[in-house]
């Protein structure tokens, strides 16, 4: 992989003044001058709606559009029917909790399993629905080491079970789940499986045909792409039964004052008009990506996690809440300085080396405050990191750990 060649294509990391050295990818990634260009290209060439016109800007922008879904089905291994453009990964999984409310899938006394570290947008939508309908939700341990309770969660797995939905990698404590092993204990229940992607498909090679998923949710602006689309993938046979949960043009095929009957795949899922830019940003995300390769994009990944373990064991009055294993978890480091308020030390960093991370609750407050009830820092690498921004950091939290105490 030619670091130096990809990094040019960012523009925020061409600052001449004030620079930054970007750590917050778990929160959002960088846009390559790609991505930035695709979504200029649709406002100054085909500036218009899709699905409506039969005019020249409107079917460009609608094969375009077309050619998103084309190229996420073919980046997750799916079919293009089973691809629905979203808002992001947290509309991708309240769609599918009222794909189930709406077609009356779950009954009072049914349970749903998740994790103790799932962020809120895989725990709000289930709480929302326990209540409404008299369901039980039930939470796999972690353990010691912060990886998957495996043994826990084939001991809360019944014949009650109704849906597992959970995490591939957390957003938090970086663990990845055993999905392979889950998906099928859950199947053999009779349990469907959504699994939030939006840690993972970043980082590595998505299969879900292999992997059997029911749902599969990620996000655009975390794998380079823009904010406000994102990706919902579910199996044709499962999206054909299921209830739309939002209605108006376009995922309609005919309607009448008294009915309306449903479009297609996948546009039975998506109502109104979409961001299209959004789709073309995605497309060009996926393209970049693909053009690195998955597979380079993982193994740069863990070089860059490896050397920062290395290092960051050197900082006093550390401490790690992760697996401390390239093969356990994404890279992301979650951590505390004892003594020091861990916003401190993110605005430290900041104020000093121009280091951008994270702190406080992560979007996942149970787990967290349970860790540390001021929250947490969290620095989290992607392929256009270096070695030398991983130096800087550790130097800089040396000088936090040493003169805050």
């Amino acid at each position: 992989m030619s670091l130096k060649k990809y990094r040019k294509d960012f523009p925020v990391l061409k600052r001449k003044e004030d620079k930054i050295i970007y750590l917050d990818n778990a929160a959002s990634s960088l846009k390559p001058k790609q991505v930035i260009e695709a979504i200029d290209r649709y406002y100054k060439e085909c500036p218009a709606n899709v699905h409506r016109g039969i005019h020249r800007l409107s079917m460009d922008a609608s094969v375009a559009y077309e050619e998103a879904h084309e190229k996420v089905a073919k980046f997750v291994n799916c079919k293009k029917e089973e691809a629905i453009l979203t808002a992001n990964s947290t509309d991708s999984i309240n769609q599918i909790m009222y794909m189930l409310y709406n077609s009356d899938y779950f009954h009072s006394g049914d349970e749903i399993i998740t994790t103790v570290y799932e962020h809120h947008a895989n725990l709000v939508p289930w709480q929302f629905l326990a209540k409404k309908l008299g369901l039980k939700l039930k939470f796999v341990e972690i353990k010691d080491d912060y990886t998957f309770d495996m043994n826990d969660f084939l001991n809360k797995l019944s014949n009650k079970t109704k849906l597992v939905t959970i995490a591939h990698a957390s957003n938090t404590i970086g663990t990845i789940a055993p999905i392979e092993e889950i998906t099928k204990a859950a199947h053999d229940k009779g349990s469907l499986v959504a699994i939030d992607g939006s840690q993972s498909a970043p980082h590595m090679k998505i299969d879900f045909r292999k992997n059997n998923f029911d749902f599969f949710s990620f996000t655009a602006h975390k794998m380079l792409g823009p904010t406000g689309v994102g990706c919902l993938i579910a199996k044709e046979e499962l999206l054909e039964r299921l209830e739309p949960v939002r209605f108006g043009g376009d995922m309609v095929s005919k309607v009448t004052y008294e009915k309306a009957e449903w479009n297609s795949l996948p546009y039975k899922f998506e109502a109104g008009t979409p961001n299209i830019s959004g789709a073309f940003g995605l497309s060009a995300a996926i393209d970049y990506l693909e053009n690195i390769g998955m597979e380079d994009i993982q193994k740069s990944d863990k070089k860059l996690l490896k050397y920062a373990l290395n290092k960051i064991a050197e900082v006093d009055g550390l401490k790690l809440y992760n697996p401390c294993a390239t093969d356990k978890q994404v890279p992301i480091l979650l951590f505390d300085i004892k003594g020091i308020n861990p916003v401190a030390v993110s605005m430290l960093l900041d104020d000093i080396a121009g280091i951008a991370t994270r702190s406080g609750m992560h979007c996942a407050q149970p787990i967290v405050s349970r860790l540390n009830s001021q929250g947490l820092t969290r620095v989290s690498f992607y392929f256009y990191n270096t070695k030398e921004e991983i130096d800087i950091l550790m130097e800089t939290l040396k000088k936090i750990s040493k003169e805050c105490k």
